[in-house]
């Protein structure tokens, strides 16, 4: 069995997109329905930055998402490969969900564009600037994590965001409590912890306002029946309904991605290989947590052929 899995935030880079977009007429029509869409020439920032612009949220999530869903149609529209005859199931690290529904026929392409411009806005503003952080600590499982998080928090907020890997997770809150976190790490065991340069405290209890916005946006703008069953960041379990969906992806704001039980899942059920789209960010962490499985990350147009060549 196969999965088809998808990048989230921090893999975006200036210049992402557009060598595919040179060579591709299949991601260049991506990137240009995604502008329209946002009424916004993100394929320009894309392209060229400045970097700041690109790794404000609000950009940078619906800028990873049309990457990979330009990769996804250059295998598609060039190679003949199709996801849903190829894939078994389809995962995608926070933002990246909202991808691999859009990759399932979920959710329409500019819809997905449309709802991440407004969830990287509501995530922003959630928080002032400054309030919160993350910090990911290294050398360290989910429950070392956990118990430091709570020694840290002292009636502040710090909470585990990420469990990624069986090597780093990632806690998420106010900015005296994750500093205090960082300080505390190797009296926990943990080898260290390093501040992430993001905006806003994503997937702590911080982000209910954007989890408030998010309830009325996907009110309006459902998520249908994905094509194949999805495993959700925030049950690290299959989801083959879009109703349910629509309630995990609200969940998911303040909630704890379970990446590494979402990959244990899906290798008991049966998977034994994972191809990531447009990023080399999840298909590592997959081979941290699943040692014998087959991962590939699939990013140039080199990268596709070879793809195609080997499951098409």
């Amino acid at each position: 069995m196969r999965a088809f899995i998808f990048p989230g935030q921090g893999s975006q880079k200036v210049g992402m997109g557009s060598d595919l977009a040179a060579a591709s007429p299949a991601a260049r029509a991506v990137f240009e329905e995604v502008d329209d869409a946002l009424s916004q020439k993100l394929s320009a920032i894309m392209r060229d930055g400045p970097e700041d612009q690109l790794t404000l949220t609000e950009n940078a999530q619906p800028a990873i998402m049309a990457n990979a869903i330009a990769t996804l149609r250059v295998l598609t529209e060039e190679f003949g490969v199709l996801l849903t005859e190829k894939g078994d199931c389809v995962a995608g690290h926070s933002l990246g969900e909202y991808t691999a529904l859009c990759a399932v026929d979920a959710f329409s392409l500019a819809d997905t564009a449309r709802l991440l411009k407004l969830r990287g806005q509501a995530m922003q503003q959630a928080v002032p600037v400054g309030l919160g952080a993350m910090a990911a600590l290294l050398g360290t499982d989910f429950e070392k994590a956990k118990e430091l998080a709570a020694a840290a928090a002292q009636n502040e907020v710090c909470e585990v965001a990420n469990d990624n890997d069986p090597t780093q997770v990632v806690i998420s809150g106010h900015a005296h409590a994750i500093d205090r976190a960082i300080a505390q790490a190797r009296d926990h065991g943990i080898k260290r912890g390093i501040r992430l340069p993001v905006s806003a405290p994503f997937h702590c209890s911080l982000m209910q306002p954007a989890a408030d916005r998010m309830a009325e946006a996907l009110a309006e703008t459902p998520p249908g029946d994905p094509a194949l069953p999805l495993y959700a960041n925030v049950t690290a379990a299959k989801v083959t309904s879009g109703d349910e969906e629509r309630e995990l992806l609200v969940e998911q704001v303040t909630g704890r991605v379970r990446w590494r039980e979402s990959v244990l899942a899906m290798a008991d059920s049966g998977v034994a290989e994972f191809v990531e789209l447009g990023g080399k960010v999840v298909g590592p962490m997959v081979g941290r947590i699943v040692k014998d499985a087959k991962v590939t990350s699939a990013v140039t147009m080199d990268d596709l052929e070879a793809l195609a060549k080997e499951i098409g």
